[in-house]
């Protein structure tokens, strides 16, 4: 066996052994098992006026874009949705991405670099780290949700300029972030506040637009908002969104966007008619509470601010035991083990969904507790 191969192998066997090994478990189109571990909350990607736009642009444009964005990868379905993204969140401008992960990466790689510092919540996404360490930053991570740590950060920043990353609802805890205090200490000390509104976009404030619209922050000149088109809006795609200065400066200096393809056409008519039906049905996103009050009261975990419930589990493996007792039981929920949690507690991750009707969601919550409630208390 060659020097690779016994890597490989010892590899998986450490994962193995610690309950962390993964695999690909390709779904089948149609089958019938309810899905509370995917982030369409909304529904919209199965949506008869989603579907057809989607499906109306691939045969109007083709099946991808072509080239980059700055070649000619860039189509006018491209700039419908980055204005009326930018209009709907109240932000002056916006700038699509192929993925809400390159969004990030661009997003902090392009403003931050050795001279910069960034302030980085404890628990915000892989993507947000990534970026940061691409951007050869100094990084220093505060604990989760201590806006004094991150005062206290920027004031020994020696003036650097500074960013200061943060989710508006974390994904894996579920839990808001304090980004009115974020941004007043941002303003105080000339940094800006990076926002990844990825679960909060559909979710939260007035008919699902954002955390940072609902606290007055849409056009706050030191905040930075990310998002992707993924979860709420059913389809594919990030985007960033601000002033127009900075759009301009991510468009020539953001390297994930500058060599990237452009976001497949589908995909961008898809996330545009899934936000003209977001803005034409604003309870939605009400309903997404109110089921996930439910749930979370049900279960006994703490309810989220957004559309995501954790359960902690004992230890990965039980996780990954509870996950198959539910998909035997015709349920799909989320398994979350280290690295993917900033805490090294495995969960069961559950998403709050409004496209089911009410016989499935009562079902689905039923076979959640059952699994739930049998699970070894943790110590």
């Amino acid at each position: 066996m060659s020097g690779w191969a016994e890597w490989f192998a010892a590899q998986r066997a450490a994962r193995e052994t610690a309950g962390l090994q993964r695999a690909l478990r390709p779904r089948a189109a149609g089958d019938d098992l309810i899905d509370l571990a995917n982030n369409d909350y909304l529904g919209l990607s199965g949506r008869p006026e989603v579907r057809r736009a989607a499906a109306g642009a691939a045969l109007r444009w083709g099946a991808g874009a072509g080239a980059s964005r700055l070649v000619t990868g860039t189509t006018t379905l491209h700039a419908e949705l980055e204005r009326e993204l930018a209009g709907f969140t109240g932000r002056p401008a916006a700038l699509v991405f192929s993925t809400g992960y390159h969004a990030n990466l661009s997003a902090v790689s392009a403003l931050a670099d050795r001279e910069t510092l960034i302030v980085s919540d404890a628990h915000v996404h892989a993507s947000l780290i990534d970026a940061a360490r691409l951007s050869r930053a100094t990084i220093r991570v505060v604990a989760h949700n201590d806006v004094a740590a991150v005062r206290d950060a920027l004031s020994a920043a020696g003036g650097r300029r500074a960013l200061v990353l943060t989710e508006s609802v974390f994904s894996v805890l579920g839990d808001a972030a304090p980004v009115d205090d974020l941004a007043a200490a941002c303003a105080e000390h000339d940094a800006l506040l990076v926002v990844d509104e990825a679960h909060g976009l559909g979710v939260l404030g007035d008919g699902g637009r954002g955390l940072l619209h609902s606290r007055g922050l849409g056009g706050h000149p030191n905040v930075v908002m990310t998002a992707t088109l993924s979860k709420s809006f059913g389809a594919m795609g990030g985007a960033v969104l601000g002033s127009p200065a900075l759009i301009d400066h991510l468009v020539n200096r953001a390297r994930p966007f500058i060599f990237d393809t452009g976001l497949a056409p589908a995909a961008t008519a898809g996330a545009l008619a899934a936000l003209r039906v977001l803005r034409a049905e604003p309870g939605l996103p009400a309903r997404i509470h109110e089921r996930g009050a439910a749930l979370a009261d049900r279960l006994g975990v703490p309810r989220s601010a957004g559309a995501v419930l954790s359960v902690p589990m004992p230890s990965p493996q039980r996780a990954v035991a509870a996950q198959a007792e539910a998909l035997a039981a015709g349920v799909r929920v989320g398994c979350f083990r280290p690295p993917s949690v900033p805490d090294g507690i495995s969960r069961l991750r559950i998403t709050t969904h409004v496209g089911l009707d009410d016989a499935r969601w009562a079902h689905a919550v039923d076979v959640v507790a059952r699994v739930v409630e049998s699970r070894p208390a943790l110590v």
